[in-house]
């Protein structure tokens, strides 16, 4: 069998397959269904310096191939987080990534400064939540504010840390670069497009907040063509995601210059998935000859 592991920014993970920020919670309901080490690694619900309750319902709408959420980032707070959910998953055998979110730089600052004291193995910045009234992706639209604040965060951060982009920009090559050359040690892309559904007996939209963040097969190409785009952009290696939901997805993506990958939208109606990728991968480097995943990162050849 082919060696599945990989290495993003020093951080060795298991196989590539990490559970998405927003739709694994802490990993407690999923360790009923298997061993958590069968995942690389797990991206934790988004946390915040204080608790949030999120957004009011309805908060969740289907759409053609995918889903719409307006959740909100509802969280316990980081500390919390540290107290009683990061000992639990140190326990697991799998990289644990905390995913910060914040209404100003300084609570992004102060996040990172505490869990630079924890055993986190990854921090990951999130500054594209489209689903708060403030912050969140406000930091993430711009050159400037993307450099500005992975600028400050990375001096109050010891641990690795991932940027993670919004798709909801003109120039995401240009945004990547900026947190590159800010000191982001990794990408994470896409996070999820900002869509919309109405009922029409009642011309309100489905959802409470009007609008939500569109994830599932349907952004899929989207999320591809521009994780190709930054990979070659940048030098930092990047973890791809938008749509991912079987092997064939999870080599595409890989070949469109991903190191690692997450996988959300898919865990809801699937939670056995990352298990099937995984063995999907497996199958398909083995019957390719080729002895590591790491061979299909940037495998694509454009005409």
């Amino acid at each position: 069998m082919a060696d599945l592991s990989v290495k993003v920014a020093g951080v060795s993970f298991a196989n590539p397959l990490i559970a998405a920020s927003g739709t694994f919670g802490f990993g407690r309901e999923y360790g009923e269904f298997y061993p958590l080490s069968k995942l690389g690694g797990i991206s934790c619900k988004g946390i915040t310096l204080q608790r949030r309750d999120g957004n009011p319902p309805p908060r969740i709408a289907e759409t053609p191939s995918g889903i719409l959420n307006a959740v909100g980032l509802q969280n316990p707070g980081v500390d919390v987080f540290i107290n009683d959910d990061l000992p639990w998953l140190k326990q697991q055998n799998t990289v644990v990534i905390a995913n910060i979110a914040g209404n100003t730089v300084e609570d992004y600052c102060a996040m990172a400064e505490k869990l630079s004291e924890t055993d986190v193995d990854m921090i990951e910045l999130n500054i594209s939540c489209p689903n708060v009234k403030s912050g969140g992706v406000q930091f993430g639209t711009s050159c400037e504010s993307v450099g500005q604040i992975t600028r400050e965060v990375r001096a109050h951060c010891k641990k690795p840390l991932i940027v993670k982009l919004s798709p909801n920009v003109t120039d995401i090559a240009e945004i990547a670069r900026a947190a590159e050359s800010a000191g982001a040690d990794a990408i994470s892309m896409i996070n999820t497009l900002t869509g919309m559904r109405i009922d029409i007996n009642t011309a309100r939209p489905i959802i409470r907040n009007n609008t939500g963040g569109m994830s599932g097969p349907a952004v899929f190409p989207v999320a591809v063509r521009m994780v190709w785009q930054v990979a070659n952009a940048v030098k930092i290696p990047i973890i791809g995601m938008g749509g991912i939901s079987k092997w064939q997805d999870a080599v595409e993506m890989l070949m469109a210059g991903a190191s690692a990958l997450q996988i959300g939208t898919v865990l809801f109606n699937d939670p056995y998935a990352p298990v099937k990728i995984n063995e999907g991968l497996n199958r398909f480097l083995d019957e390719k000859g080729m002895t590591s995943v790491t061979q299909l990162t940037g495998a694509v050849q454009p005409w």
